[in-house]
Formats: structure tokens, sequence, C-alpha cells
């Protein structure tokens, strides 16, 4: 008999059941299915109907939990990109100055995302940052840069400081396909006197190669025995063919995730254009620096401009993937789907330093978004990119449950080492980095776009952006700020692919297809949040408390 309290006389059991007849606990999961018609929470269609709910954003409502039966390690989180390019990890950093430059860009990749180079400078420098990404890893490199036996060691300390490695292949006449005589690296001439000195005074000529046709696997197993930095790939000619690079071989190693093209093993890269005339122009300066993925940036992105910038681009570079946008309705997404895009981005407004909903009194929640033009894009296999809104790991889980392929953060990453920009103290002594939108009047106005030239003022991204290149007054839709000192982003992307695994995890979801399809058929339920259950979800009732994310 159980325990009863006191002098209460009734069994616990009779208290629970409170008159009723009580069920054998074994059969519990069988009686659920049987009399429990109506599940808990609401399937994701009931949430996100706006004639009843009005307009929803992430903070609004939270995904029921599910059953747990494996490990957070064995969630998968690859996901498409485009029609054609799928990643390994759904993370995207955005086109923004103060967020993706070369180095953002390789980064991100490295652990399995993609960073967009922003546009808000000259063509050449953009093109630049593209080819710092794409050599940064290679298989076999089919255009090394070669040195001629009259290249001075100071020439090489110079090609060194442009391309950030120093190890060159020394040919008979300086061009690919002529004899290799000699290779030169970074301790051949790091500490040589006489910078006029021709690089054969001081080439290595004990050299290991490999035979033209060497699969990638034999030739890095003949590199890692080799104890070389550089496998030279020649012909029956000794005529050097390709190059295959010890410090690829330890990237593959360290970085498993990496989003790398099949073929070339290059890393893949993304940036952002404009849509007016001289992008097109800008647009082959990148096509020639090997660029994989072209964003088309515009704040409102169901335009005439940017459908003709489709057009334009599928007709003279099939090769490339289109990302157009920005959209947030359905008939926006239409007319791109149509014009022929590879994916779409999501999002108006919704930027952490985006004034654009209160200023213009135009744009949509972000989950309301998310969720009506993503249903709309997959029927037609087009991706879609959540972009904006993104201040935690929960807000990338629920931008993925509401069907986007990948999630684009700017202010969540600008505050990274691999950022652009340098840290700063604020006045409350905390470590800072500068951090704008694309619409602020800082950026409207910077003149890095045109490198100063005449009507350099016409042509920066921000203004392209935000269709503002004739007016005379500008009216910011966006701010400028600073943000909080992050670490680098392989620490922080690493703690935000744990945090997203344990949430599908949480959720009985074992991979981001699964989960996608567990939404559409109504497995994944949700929740609303009032006011109060934001505020009980969140820290309360504490004295002081140190709120340290990851270690």
């Amino acid at each position: 008999m159980p325990l009863t309290n006191g002098d209460i006389p009734a069994t616990t059991q009779t208290q629970l059941a409170a008159g009723q007849d009580l069920i054998d606990p074994t059969t519990a999961v069988q009686f659920l299915e049987n009399e429990y018609k109506h599940q808990d929470g609401l399937d994701v269609h009931t949430l996100l109907d706006s004639k009843t709910h009005g307009g929803l954003t992430y903070n609004d409502f939270l995904v029921l939990p599910g059953y747990i039966g494996f490990p957070a390690s064995d969630v998968a989180l690859d996901t498409p990109v485009t029609k054609r390019i799928s990643l390994k990890t759904p993370l995207l950093s955005s086109p923004m100055d103060t967020v993706t430059e070369h180095s953002m860009a390789i980064h991100m990749a490295l652990l399995g995302g993609l960073g967009v180079i922003h546009h808000n400078c000259s063509a050449e420098d953009q093109a630049e940052m593209v080819r710092k990404v794409k050599r940064f890893e290679n298989g076999f490199i089919l255009d090394p840069v070669v040195l001629s036996p009259t290249t001075t060691v100071g020439e090489a300390k110079q090609l060194k400081e442009k391309w950030g490695f120093g190890g060159f292949p020394v040919t008979e006449n300086g061009t690919l396909r002529s004899k290799l005589i000699g290779m030169i690296t970074t301790r051949d001439i790091q500490f040589h006197p006489d910078p006029s000195d021709p690089v054969t005074s001081v080439m290595s000529t004990d050299l290991v190669t490999a035979p033209s046709g060497t699969t990638l696997t034999e030739a890095n197993a003949v590199l890692s025995k080799s104890k070389k930095g550089k496998l030279p790939i020649v012909d029956s000619n000794h005529n050097i063919v390709s190059l295959l690079s010890r410090s690829d071989l330890m990237k593959n190693l360290h970085y498993p995730l990496a989003s790398k093209l099949p073929h070339s093993k290059q890393l893949i890269c993304a940036a952002a254009i404009g849509t007016r005339p001289e992008d097109k122009q800008r647009l082959q300066i990148l096509a020639d620096a090997g660029l994989d993925i072209i964003v088309l940036d515009s704040s409102q992105g169901n335009s005439i401009f940017q459908i003709e910038m489709i057009t334009f681009i599928k007709e003279k570079y099939p090769g490339l993937d289109v990302i157009g946008g920005n959209v947030v309705t359905v008939a926006q997404a239409a007319n791109l789907i149509a014009a022929g895009v590879d994916g779409l981005r999501i999002g108006m407004g919704s930027g952490s330093a985006c004034i654009t909903q209160e200023v213009m009194a135009v744009g949509r929640p972000q989950a309301a978004s998310v969720f009506n033009v993503s249903s709309f894009a997959a029927r037609f296999g087009v991706p879609c990119i959540a972009d904006g809104g993104i201040q935690n790991v929960g807000h990338i889980v629920k931008g993925l449950a509401l069907g986007a392929s990948t999630v684009m953060m700017g202010g969540l990453l600008a505050g990274t080492s691999e950022s652009p920009g340098n840290y700063f103290v604020s006045h409350e002594g905390k470590l800072v980095k500068a951090y704008r939108g694309m619409g602020s009047i800082d950026a409207m106005e910077d003149k890095k776009a045109g490198s100063g030239a005449k009507g350099t003022i016409k042509s920066d991204a921000g203004k392209a952006r935000y269709f503002s290149e004739g007016d005379r007054l500008l009216v910011a839709q966006g701010v400028s700020g600073s943000v909080l000192d992050r670490g680098s982003v392989t620490k922080f992307v690493p703690y935000l692919l744990a945090g997203l695994q344990h949430s599908l995890q949480d959720m009985g979801m074992k991979s981001l297809k699964a989960l996608r399809g567990g939404v559409k058929n109504g497995d994944v339920r949700f929740e609303l949040r009032t006011v109060s259950a934001q505020a009980e979800g969140n820290v309360h009732g504490l004295h002081s408390f140190d709120k340290k994310l990851y270690s």
C-alpha cells in the first residue's frame, strides 16, 4: 500500500484518477494512439496562419521535443545551397563589408559552410578576394605560379606576400608545361641576404616527382612519404603539368567538412554583385577569377533589373549558379524562379542592423517569410536561404525547421576575428568590432567601391542594394554600431553546429532532410509563445549570472 500524508484516507492513485478506473501503465503508448486523436501543439500550417496569429518571427514559437534514439553526433547537417551545389553544414556568412571578405569566406568554407564576399569595393579587389579563396586549397593545382630562372629572390618574396604561400616550381622558360629544373620554398629565400640573386642560386634540385596520370590518392600517398612540401606532376619529358601541396593534404585532414568542388578540390566561393549595367563587367572579372556562385544583392529582389540580370547570367555563364533575392512573398519568389534562379534569399528588414521595416513600412516578419517562400520554392526544387534575424542557435534551428535549406548570418559573425576591421575597446571597457548595415549612411557613402574614382558615390554596394544611386538625399535603411568580440569562427561555428545537432536530437530528427519531412507531414509540432512564456524561457530570477556559451 502506498503511504498517505497525515490523515488523508484516499490513496495517491485514487486522488490522481479522480473517480476513474486506473489503466495498466504498460499500455500507455497504445492508449495514447487510440484515445488521444489530437497531438500536442500545432502543425506548421496552423502555427503560421497569418489570419489567425498574425505574422510571426522566431521568438514567437517553440518546437516541441520528440524521441531521442541516437547520439547528437549522428545528426547529418548536409543540405543544398543551390540546385547543383550542396554543403556539409547549413551556415552562410552575409555579403556585408563588415562581415565577409576572403578570410571569412575561406574559414566558412573550411568549416563546411559558405562565405559570400561583399561588393562594396572595386571589382578588382573583389576578384582578388575570390582568387585567394580559390587558391587556398586544391587537389591538383592545375595553374600553379611558375618562376623562370631569371626571377630574383626579391621577386619571389613579393609573390609570397601576394599569394600567401612560398613554394614555387622553377622551369626553363617560366611557364607551365615547360621543363622543371627546381623548386623554391620559403626556407630557401627567407634569410637570403641578396634579393637580386636569381632563384636558381637558392632553389632545390633534389626533387620528388610523380608522372602525369597519377591519381590524387596515389599522389597524396607519394607526398606523405616524401617529406617534401610540394609534389610536381610531370610528363614523360619532365615538363611540369600540375602540382600537389602538402598544406592541402593537411587541410583535408584538419577540415573534413570543407565545402569543395569534387573535381578540383578547391574551396567553393560565392560573391555578391548588384543589378546595374556596370555589374555585368564586374561579373566577368569575378568569373575569370574562378567564382562558383553569384548572389544578386538587393533589398527587394522582385524587380525588372534583377530579372534581366538573371536572364543575362544564365545565358552567358551557364556554369555559374545564381542566387536571387531578397524576397518575402511567394509572388516575389515566383518571378525570380521563372527567370531561372538556382537559389533564393529570404528576408526584408529582419537583420540586426536593418531598419527597413521601421522606415519604409515594407517587409515581413521572418518566420512567416521563410515558411511561405520556402514552401513555394520547394515545389520547383529551389533551395532557400533564411537571411536575417539570426541571433542564436535556436533561431538557426527555427529557420531550418520552417523550410530554409541554409541560414545566412551577419551580426552573429561580425564580431569574429575573421571579419574585416579592427577590434577596439568600447566606453564600457569591452572588446568590440565595428558592424554596420549595408543600408546605413556610412555604407552608402563609402568610397571603396570605386577606389575614389569619378562617380564613385553612385557605384557603391549600399546605394545599389537599396536603389538609391540617383538620390540627392540618402534615406538610411540600416544603422552603424558595434558587436562584442566572439573569438575565431574556428571555435564559434563548431559551437553553432554542435548546438544545431543537439537541437535536432531533441526533436528526434536525424538529419535536416528528416526535419523538413517531419514538419511537412505534421510529425514535428510547434507551440506559440506568449510574452510570459518568452520571459520564462530566458534567464530569470537570478541576482547575477555569467552567460558563457561554449568552452
